[in-house]
């Protein structure tokens, strides 16, 4: 599987929107289903993102964008050191190493590049497989958000988890 890490561009909008359409996307994120279109295009046009796409193929004309990630970072001058991680991959391309690989060069960004030392997420506790992905790459559980999000007709929890740059010394 020939997978390309790239930055985010305008052209990438159809894909996002592709990727944002599915419910069992949306269903792990905190956004409602069935986004408009405007919606999804306004959520990683800001400043202060950083995004990045998984690419699959080897040319331009049958690539296609399978994946998603951004970094948020705090307008916050005391804050500035932390960003608050968000991803999604297109069903079709689950469980095929593509969040990983989006997760490997965000973190590689946040660390290298954007010098943070604290990249934190929320995920929904009933999401074992994006857990252990998480804790693979460092990431740590810090809490429970107990019955902080409506899913499926009923309250759920969200965890709150980290990661701090692993040569960070206080």
């Amino acid at each position: 599987m020939d997978i390309k890490i790239r930055h985010l561009e305008k052209v990438d909008a159809p894909a996002l929107r592709d990727i944002y359409r599915h419910t069992s996307v949306t269903e792990n994120t905190s956004q409602l289903p069935y986004l408009n279109s405007e919606t999804i295009d306004g959520l990683f046009e800001r400043p202060n993102c950083y995004n990045l796409v998984a690419e699959l193929g080897s040319d331009e004309v049958a690539a296609k964008i399978l994946g998603h990630v951004s970094i948020m970072t705090s307008h916050k001058m005391r804050m500035k050191h932390s960003g608050v991680l968000m991803i999604a991959v297109h069903p079709d391309a689950h469980g095929k190493g593509i969040g990983k690989a989006m997760l490997v060069e965000i973190l590689n960004q946040a660390d290298n590049w954007l010098n943070l030392v604290r990249i934190e997420l929320e995920v929904h506790a009933d999401n074992a497989v994006a857990i252990a992905l998480y804790q693979k790459l460092g990431f740590e559980i810090e809490g429970e958000k107990r019955f902080s999000i409506f899913k499926d007709g009923r309250l759920s929890s969200l965890l709150i988890m980290a990661r701090i740059r692993p040569d960070f010394k206080p």
